[in-house]
């Protein structure tokens, strides 16, 4: 890239960074009220249903996950010490371990889903037509395609 990013370039990109955070607070705190864990466990139950066998390593569930996630391992604890998930020895590499999707966690996902569509309804759907929503998508699209060399 060469010369000056235009200013709504700037400012396009500042209301993205604040909207997120914004939006992300909004859902967690709607969680929150209705009793459930934060995001990030509905996200981590969720990537492991989705998975072949409901397991995946570490290394495979990390690049999966919506929400940033720097400590991972700890989340694991709590969520294996809440019997959601569990570890389990690796056949083909005796250092690693599979994060397993329990039943109970299962379970939660299914309780979580309600508080969590009504969230994204409120703080996100609902605050855009079908063709804005559309735009959205296409857009972000542009962003998360790969980075041009450089």
């Amino acid at each position: 890239m060469s010369g000056k990013i235009p200013e709504i370039a700037v400012r396009a990109w500042a209301k993205l960074v604040r909207a997120e955070g914004a939006v992300l607070a909004a859902v967690e705190r709607d969680l929150k009220a209705a009793g459930f864990p934060p995001l990030a466990w509905y996200d981590v139950l969720l990537e492991l249903k989705r998975a072949p066998q409901q397991r995946l390593r570490p290394l495979e569930l990390e690049p999966r996950l919506l929400l940033q996630q720097y400590n991972l391992s700890r989340l694991i604890d709590r969520m294996q010490a809440d019997g959601l998930v569990d570890r389990q020895t690796c056949a083909t590499d005796a250092r690693g371990h599979h994060l397993v999707l329990l039943p109970a966690g299962r379970e939660l996902l299914r309780r979580m889903w309600p508080a969590y569509e009504r969230a994204i309804a409120l703080h996100f759907a609902d605050k855009l037509s079908a063709g804005e929503a559309a735009q959205l998508a296409q857009l972000l699209d542009k962003l998360l395609a790969a980075p041009a060399e450089g």
